[in-house]
Order: C-alpha cells, then sequence, then structure tokens
C-alpha cells in the first residue's frame, strides 16, 4: 500500500513541477518571428496543461489541501502560531509547510512530528520534534488537512 502512495505523491509532484515550467526566449536572442501558417499563442494547446479537475485531484491523491485564502488563512496562520510561534515569522513559508505537512499527515508517514519540525524549520526559525507534533495536532483540530 506505501508504494502505491508513494508511486501517488510522486507522480503528483512531478506533475505539478511540469504544470510550473515555462519556456522563455534567452535574453541576447531575439524571439523569432512566427510565420503566417503557425498557430498562435492563443489557438496553441499545451499538452501538458491541466484542468482545475485534474490539479486537484493529483493534490487529493497526494494528501494536499488548497492553498488557503482569507480567513482560513488566518486560522491556520493562528494556529500554528499557538503551536509554535516562531514557525509563523514567514507567513508564505509556514503555509506551504503546512500544505506538505498534510501531505505526510495523510499518508501515514512514520515520522510525522520529525518531519513538522524539519518543513518548520527555515532562515532564522528552527522548529523542535515538540513543536512540530503541536503543529501536527493543531492542523488535525482544525481540519487543514481534510481533502
Amino acid at each position: 500500500m506505501r508504494y502505491h502512495t508513494a508511486a501517488a505523491v510522486i507522480t503528483a509532484a512531478a506533475l505539478l513541477t511540469i504544470v510550473g515550467c515555462t519556456t522563455e526566449a534567452e535574453p541576447s536572442k531575439p524571439a523569432d518571428k512566427p510565420s503566417a501558417d503557425a498557430p498562435t499563442e492563443a489557438s496553441s494547446v499545451d499538452s501538458t496543461e491541466l484542468t482545475p479537475e485534474q490539479e486537484a485531484s493529483i493534490r487529493a491523491a497526494a494528501g494536499l489541501p488548497e492553498k488557503p485564502v482569507g480567513e482560513k488563512r488566518t486560522a491556520l496562520l493562528a494556529a500554528i502560531a499557538k503551536a509554535a510561534p516562531d514557525a509563523v515569522r514567514y507567513e508564505d513559508k509556514a503555509v506551504d509547510a503546512a500544505r506538505n505537512q498534510c501531505s505526510a499527515i495523510n499518508n501515514g508517514s512514520d515520522k510525522v512530528d520529525w518531519l513538522a519540525s524539519q518543513r518548520f524549520t527555515y532562515k532564522d526559525v528552527t522548529t523542535t520534534e515538540a513543536q512540530g507534533k503541536a503543529i501536527n495536532e493543531a492542523l488535525k483540530d482544525i481540519g487543514f488537512c481534510n481533502v
């Protein structure tokens, strides 16, 4: 069962990476002008582009919740701050760490507390394993990881 979960997480990560990739013309070279019979940018279809439904399905398979906004983001940051006050010093990093931590929680990782301590340690913020455990409990209590 863990192999299927790992495969789903790896596949999801690969697909999300592909979606995030873009190509740009090198700054030192002018962009080629399209020929008259070439499809325009608006009419061409990128075969690697995923629909919102596909992205949501991949996130759910990986155990990742959507990025919270508004009141949900505020509630998430407050819950993390209660468990580990320094962890929210960089709010965007804390939100990303929380989303990634849900993957470990939802997929039954053996070291969720340690993983939380690692995910919420960045720059000049150090999170202990005890704080990681408190963060995990907070994420569960507010239902953030329910996907």
